[in-house]
């Protein structure tokens, strides 16, 4: 990368964190769901948070300081969430499910078994929408992890006319944040009861923004 390219990268990073960190702290956020994660945590078990890709326009400003790591797509898109994160003290991997991901694997597989915790988009980076791929599932199985949904909605909704439906909210909002039920993926399902376990974990990320964007009504 050039020396004026990463200057306008790093310029980007910085203004969208102080952007984003004015618009979240203009909210009223309510978090539900934090007691049965923190006892998760306590007990030491490596966690791996399921964000779908429509529903991550809080995550930066709401996992920071927290030494997490997100995996991040190497598009421009989420070279400006990996800029904005980065300055919130995350430990950002790069790649995606359309990229060489033994490196990355390796990668996510070492942070878990060391008791760390993750990011996973499950429908990233391009969909389709709210459509759970299995490599959660399997990161969970080699190393023990919990899966651990998360979403959240407003009370002033707007979607951007995107592929995923992408949620924002207006400043002066009032935000739920929702940690969901955990999950242990048995290590030996295979093939057809992973798939099933597979739809259970989709069925309830699903139930799960329901229940967010009722939450205001």
């Amino acid at each position: 990368m050039s020396f004026f390219s990463e200057l306008r990268w790093r310029t980007v990073g910085v203004l969208s964190k102080l952007v984003l960190w004015l618009w979240a702290k203009s909210t009223r956020m309510k978090v539900l769901g934090v007691d049965s994660y923190r006892k998760i945590r306590e007990q030491g078990r490596p966690v791996i948070f399921l964000v779908w890709h429509g529903r991550i326009f809080i995550v930066p400003f709401f996992f920071r300081k927290r030494g997490i790591m997100p995996l991040i797509s190497p598009s421009k898109d989420g070279e400006i969430a990996a800029r904005i994160m980065s300055r919130w003290g995350y430990r950002i991997l790069r790649g995606s499910s359309s990229h060489a991901l033994i490196r990355v694997w390796n990668e996510m597989k070492k942070e878990l078994q060391s008791g760390g915790e993750l990011i996973i988009v499950p429908d990233g980076p391009r969909g389709p929408d709210r459509k759970m791929k299995l490599g959660g599932l399997k990161l969970a199985q080699e190393t023990g992890a919990v899966l651990v949904p998360f979403t959240f909605s407003t009370s002033r909704k707007k979607f951007l006319k995107s592929w995923d439906n992408f949620l924002i909210f207006h400043p002066f909002s009032r935000v739920v944040a929702i940690y969901g039920e955990h999950f242990a993926v048995d290590p030996g399902l295979k093939d057809a009861e992973l798939e099933k376990e597979r739809q259970k974990i989709e069925r309830f990320m699903l139930h799960l923004d329901e229940k967010a964007d009722r939450f205001f009504d």
